[in-house]
């Protein structure tokens, strides 16, 4: 009998090739007495021990004709049980089987001398293991298919460590990693590359707090210098590690508990990077205490900053008299450059508005609707949310597509259903409370979603699927609930009873106009439902797309109404991801002459559609990704090369501009077509590359279609405005290359009485063409032209 090679010794994919019967001119003879004969096949095998039949069965021997020998037990021709297999590399697997896979618990020892101890699944590493590698660096922790895969502490030989959360092999997810030179970073990563908010604290005692993009810093953060007084960091990762443990809403049972790894178990992952200024991971790996638990105590929240090199500040760890130092520094990057610095003093710094809410530490307004299920019970509003949705798109998806009807938008038109909390024959058991489940106008959702190319399966699993929802900051007054799918599709918003009536009433009038423009940039409706407890209280929600659903960072966010009236932002309240306001935009946006008209003739249109609805009050919500010039990136890699002081500011601003954005002729087969709420809508056109459509290139980060409001390349000229700048605030540049991200919101406040009496009580307060509140028509003309006049204006 012949036998696949173990070629992968580190666990792969492979399976065995091993007897599953005896021939009879080579059939072991086995007598009353016990005594084991044996047998050559005729292939050059060898074969001592029990058999059953023709097959071997019990305890056996099989040597193969290249060296290998398998010697334990085995069952109707296959090894299954305990066993050892020698590989003539020197290569061995001492452990358990079943049907002639390692399957069990086992030790695997390579012949270059790394050795695996731990659980197996069909030949791969799987489940709880520990493997130390031959160059002695070591993991311990959970592995899927061969792989890393969940909690995990990797040592690598040289003293770095890391503690947290793997994906496919890679560092994903929240962790702790510890530098041999005592620099920690605590915080999210992304494909073994630092993505999300974190704290980086290095050994001379700096910290840096603020968010990171592939690895860079990107975007806004706070550095407390060597001997300041440094912000107490336990709440922040206390938040932090609720926040990431995704808890699956479906079931309390199945939170995810603070697993430990109960015993010594390990294999090599190769996580990409390169090792610049020890900041990105090398090609090796940590080890496991014994009590270790998923997510990292608080004190553990640690970190370092290779930008204490730049010029600004005196970032280096050089230790001063803290009763001297009051100073910390509020930065702003693009992909690793430092494009801004204000410096302020410790004690104007609140601790509680400027690091604690900043990166990822939300706290959610009080609210009606939350209060309805008292505290943190508002867990069971997000558990009731998913129940109703998918048993809502579970009923309709198997209807048969057809056009939608009049009675389609009426008041019939509505799935009911009630959800005890102990099932009945429509709906599971569940662990929150009873609730009754309201969906409105399904088949007309239904519809919708499948116009904007939404699959039914995707679209419940990205909401109703075991990471759950994460709470977002209401942006506005309105106090409204918001809830973030774990992809970052889809937004959930509950509603006030007047704005559910007037989505309602439009209902048929915005199923045509999205029917008839695919790039519209209104607010894409996907659900409509209510929840309402036995005690009458009820709870509104709409889900919506997110249009700020992209991988690259949002560094701005802006809510543009085109009125001046109280539309500024107080610098107090001004945070990481602050959504300002008209006279906080210091920039106008200068694009592609074919992408300016596309975009202003699509808000004409839409604003008309909402004119006729007699809808005030929108908003354009834009994003800006400001990306840093190629030639300056170069800084970021080498800060050592420059000078201290403002001169070499100044000197930076004249030689260092922008190089462009790069538009290329359109390729279906380069873009990303992951389904998501920008999948509907014309690639757009550019003047520039002859009337083609294009994709935007963006070094470092990849191809992107460019559509009505998604992936849209501008540059952005800072305002000359008369106000002085602080003398603690620097701005490097004055151009940046950026790409946008917009749609219109709040499309659900109508013209009625009581803004009609709020619209003549301003006017005798203030200018009435500086008021929010007039009537649709101005309203609509004001907003166009101060998008058209103001925001994107016509490159001379």
């Amino acid at each position: 009998m012949k036998k696949a090679e173990g070629s992968n010794q580190g666990g792969g994919n492979g399976t065995w090739m091993c007897p599953t019967q005896l021939g009879q001119e080579s059939m072991l003879v086995m007598e009353g007495s016990g005594r084991l004969d044996e047998k050559s096949l005729s292939n050059g095998d060898v074969y001592i021990g029990e058999i059953k039949g023709i097959l071997p069965h019990g305890k056996g021997k099989y040597t193969w004709l290249d060296g290998t020998v398998y010697e334990g037990d085995w069952e109707d021709g296959k090894m299954t049980g305990k066993g050892l297999i020698v590989w003539p590399s020197g290569a061995k697997y001492e452990g358990e089987f079943s049907g002639n896979y390692r399957h069990g618990y086992g030790t695997f020892t390579t012949s270059s001398g790394s050795v695996y101890r731990g659980s197996w699944r069909m030949n791969a590493q799987h489940g709880i293991g520990r493997k130390e590698y031959s160059n002695s660096d070591i993991y311990e922790g959970l592995w899927k298919e061969g792989v890393h895969e969940g909690s995990g502490r990797y040592s690598w030989s040289g003293g770095n460590t890391y503690i947290g959360n793997w994906k496919r092999g890679k560092i994903d997810g929240r962790g702790v990693m510890r530098w041999g030179n005592g620099d920690i970073f605590d915080g999210f990563w992304s494909n073994g590359l630092r993505h999300g908010s974190g704290v980086y604290r290095f050994a001379e005692g700096g910290l840096y707090i603020g968010t990171w993009s592939r690895g860079l810093k990107d975007g806004k953060g706070t550095f407390f210098p060597a001997g300041c007084k440094h912000p107490s960091l336990k709440k922040w990762c206390s938040s932090l590690s609720n926040d990431d443990d995704g808890s699956n809403l479906n079931s309390e049972e199945h939170r995810p508990p603070k697993s430990k790894v109960k015993r010594s178990l390990s294999e090599k992952v190769s996580v990409s990077g390169s090792l610049r200024n020890s900041h990105h991971i090398s090609h090796r790996t940590s080890s496991l205490d014994s009590s270790w638990t998923r997510h990292p105590p608080p004190q553990e929240c640690i970190c370092d900053d290779y930008s204490r090199r730049l010029p600004l500040t005196s970032d280096g760890g050089h230790s001063e008299d803290p009763d001297k130092i009051t100073w910390v520094y509020e930065r702003e990057y693009m992909q690793g450059v430092l494009i801004m610095e204000k410096t302020r003093k410790y004690s104007e710094v609140s601790r509680k508005n400027k690091w604690q809410n900043k990166f990822g530490v939300q706290q959610v307004k009080p609210s009606s609707c939350v209060d309805i299920f008292g505290g943190s019970r508002s867990y069971y509003l997000k558990l009731n949310l998913q129940l109703g949705i998918r048993y809502t798109v579970g009923k309709i998806t198997p209807v048969p597509a057809r056009e939608v009807r009049s009675s389609d938008f009426g008041d019939r038109a509505r799935i009911r259903m009630y959800f005890p909390k102990e099932g009945s024959q429509f709906t599971p058991p569940h662990k929150s409370i009873d609730f009754y489940w309201k969906d409105y106008c399904p088949m007309v959702f239904r519809n919708l979603r499948e116009m904007f190319k939404l699959d039914a399966a995707e679209y419940m699993m990205s909401i109703c699927g075991d990471s759950g929802l994460r709470d977002i900051t209401s942006p506005g007054k309105s106090g409204s609930i918001f809830y973030l799918s774990q992809d970052d599709r889809f937004v959930i918003k509950t509603l006030k009873k007047s704005e559910l009536k007037v989505l309602l009433q439009m209902l048929p009038k915005y199923y045509s106009h999205v029917g008839e423009y695919e790039n519209t940039l209104i607010t894409k409706f996907f659900g409509l439902h209510r929840i309402m407890l036995r005690g009458g209280k009820k709870v509104r929600f709409v889900v919506m797309g997110n249009m700020f659903c992209t991988e690259l960072h949002i560094h701005r966010r802006y809510d543009l109404k085109g009125s001046s009236q109280g539309r500024f932002t107080s610098k107090d309240k001004i945070k990481e991801n602050t959504t300002l306001k008209d006279l906080d935009l210091k920039y106008e946006f200068h694009m592609d002459k074919k992408l300016r008209e596309s975009l202003l003739h699509q808000i004409k249109v839409d604003c008309g559609f909402l004119e006729s609805q007699q809808i005030i009050d929108y908003s354009l919500l834009l994003g800006l990704h400001f990306r840093a010039p190629e030639n300056l990136k170069a800084l970021a890699e080498q800060p050592e090369s420059l000078t201290s002081g403002n001169d070499a500011l100044k000197q930076g601003e004249q030689l260092i501009l922008p190089k462009g954005l790069l538009l290329v002729a359109h390729e279906p087969s380069f873009v990303n077509t992951a389904p998501g709420p920008h999948i509907r809508g014309n690639t757009l056109r550019a003047y520039s590359i002859g009337d083609k459509e294009v994709d935007l290139l963006l070094p470092g980060t990849g191809r992107l279609r460019v559509q009505l409001g998604v992936n849209m390349p501008a540059q952005a000229n800072r305002k000359l405005v008369e106000d002085k700048v602080e003398a603690s605030e620097i701005e490097l540049f004055e151009v940046y290359d950026v790409v946008l991200y917009m749609g219109i919101i709040d499309i659900l406040q109508q013209y009625n009485l009581r803004k009609k009496a709020e619209h003549a009580y301003k006017s005798l307060q203030f200018d009435p063409v500086t008021i929010s509140v007039v009537e649709p028509k101005l309203y609509a003309e004001r907003f166009i032209n101060f998008l058209e006049t103001k925001v994107f204006p016509e490159t001379p």
